[in-house]
C-alpha cells in the first residue's frame, strides 16, 4: 500500500498536473466570464435585432403542456434553439480567446528561443591564436636580445 501512495504522490505532484489542474481552475472563471460577456452583453443585441425578445426564449414546441387549471400536468415538450444557438456563441468566443491567448504564449515563446538561439559572437579561430602567440613569443624573444 505504501508504494501506492508513494506513486500516486509522485503523479500528483508532477509539474503537468499541476499545471492542469491550474488550467482548468482558471479555464472555468474564464467561462463564466465568457458566459456573462455572452448572456449579458452580446445576446441582448442580437435580441434587439431580431425583434426585441431574449434570444433564450426562442423555441420549437413539439407538444404543449396539459394543464388542469392551473396545475401543470405533464410539462410541455420542446427544442430550445435559442438556447442552443447561444451556446454555440458561448463556445466560438470562448475558443476565439484561447486562440488569441495560445497565439500570444507561442509569439512569446518564439522570441525567447530566437534569443537564445542566437549564435555566440565568434572567438578566434585556431590558427589566429597560434600565430598570436608565436608573435607574443618572436616578442619576447626580441626584448631578451
Amino acid at each position: 500500500m505504501g508504494k501506492f501512495l508513494k506513486d500516486f504522490r509522485d503523479f500528483a505532484m508532477r509539474g503537468n498536473v499541476v499545471d492542469m489542474a491550474v488550467g482548468v481552475i482558471i479555464g472555468g472563471a474564464f467561462g463564466k466570464i465568457i458566459t456573462s460577456l455572452v448572456n449579458d452583453i452580446i445576446m441582448p443585441g442580437i435580441g434587439v435585432l431580431t425583434g426585441g425578445t431574449n434570444f433564450t426564449d426562442y423555441k420549437f414546441v413539439i407538444k404543449d403542456a396539459v394543464m388542469n387549471g392551473e396545475e401543470i400536468v405533464t410539462p410541455e415538450v420542446v427544442v430550445s434553439w435559442g438556447t442552443f444557438v447561444q451556446t454555440i456563441v458561448d463556445f466560438v468566443i470562448i475558443a476565439f480567446c484561447i486562440f488569441l491567448a495560445i497565439r500570444v504564449m507561442q509569439n512569446l515563446r518564439r522570441k525567447k528561443e530566437a534569443e537564445e538561439a542566437a549564435p555566440a559572437p565568434a572567438g578566434p579561430t585556431t590558427e589566429e591564436l597560434l600565430t598570436e602567440i608565436r608573435d607574443l613569443l618572436a616578442k619576447q624573444n626580441d626584448e631578451k636580445k
